[in-house]
């Protein structure tokens, strides 16, 4: 049996949700919003770069304590869609990864020494990825500092996977292997930069987020995407191009909102997670109307 809930949400993590300063939910509303929303029978769906022990950490503890019901629908699709696990009550289910999209271990272990020995004031290797390698702004340190640094140790990355003969593409430019295959892509955020398979991206996570549903029997009349980067509309590009009626909220629109086939939506004075709050709480109110309107 089909179950037809008004709203579908599919969510990155870092801005619209947790904070990119604390990396925290910072914003009471926000978890009791999310938990309204499933507990209602929408299907809430965490769509992010960030690893299931940083759900697990701070997604989880405040939804639990907003009352997330057993069997409501919440799932994290981490890692850019290489890792997903059902959230629930107790926390997360079992955790399902797709290692032909992991990185070379030995690389891994050479990523972990390289920001030990020439990044630790600025950066720190994520430990609790399972797919990609990532590192991350240390939170005591400023954004000017970081950036600063982030190209040196992107570009080093690159050479590190070009040696072992593997090509990649970094900020639009390719550096293809022997037989002119691309297989890593190196990408850097406000925080962060991804070291990971050309595969993974926030269209594959949504494709991994349908999948789940439908296993459940799940089909929104109406799906809302939300991110604070153009990575992030890949979401709602995938979800248009197969048909579903989706708006795509942008927390950020400081970098231009494109052109895109879909309506796009933004906050008038807020950003970030700020916004974020903003739009859940539209969402409650319009899944408690069963009524969706050209602002929400």
């Amino acid at each position: 049996m089909t179950h037809t809930p008004l709203l579908g949400l599919l969510l990155d993590v870092d801005g619209p949700i947790a904070s990119p300063v604390t990396r925290t939910v910072a914003i009471g509303s926000i978890a009791r919003d999310l938990v309204a929303l499933a507990n209602a029978g929408n299907p809430v769906v965490f769509n992010t770069g960030r690893s299931d022990a940083f759900i697990a950490a701070e997604l989880v503890p405040p939804m639990r304590a907003a009352g997330l019901e057993p069997g409501a629908p919440v799932w994290a699709v981490c890692e850019k869609g290489a890792v997903w696990a059902e959230v629930g009550p107790d926390g997360l289910g079992p955790v399902e990864v797709d290692r032909s999209l992991a990185t070379p271990a030995d690389f891994a272990d050479e990523m972990r020494e390289l920001v030990a020995s020439r990044f630790a004031g600025l950066m720190f290797f994520d430990e609790t990825k399972r797919a990609m390698v990532s590192v991350e702004q240390r939170v005591d340190v400023a954004s000017a500092a970081y950036l600063a640094a982030q190209p040196e140790f992107d570009g080093l990355a690159a050479d590190a996977l070009a040696a072992r003969g593997f090509g990649t593409v970094r900020e639009g430019v390719s550096r293809p292997d022997a037989s002119g295959e691309v297989r890593w892509r190196i990408d850097p955020t406000i925080i962060s930069t991804d070291v990971e398979s050309v595969r993974l991206g926030k269209d594959l996570g949504a494709e991994r987020a349908v999948a789940l549903l439908e296993d459940r029997g799940i089909r929104p009349r109406h799906w809302r995407t939300m991110g604070d980067s153009r990575g992030d509309y890949r979401m709602a590009d995938w979800l248009h191009e197969r048909g579903e009626l989706v708006r795509h909220v942008d927390v950020r629109p400081a970098d231009g909102v494109p052109e895109t086939a879909y309506p796009v939506l933004v906050h008038d004075e807020h950003i970030h997670d700020e916004a974020g709050a903003a739009f859940l709480e539209r969402w409650v109110e319009a899944s408690e109307r069963d009524l969706v309107g050209a602002d929400h």
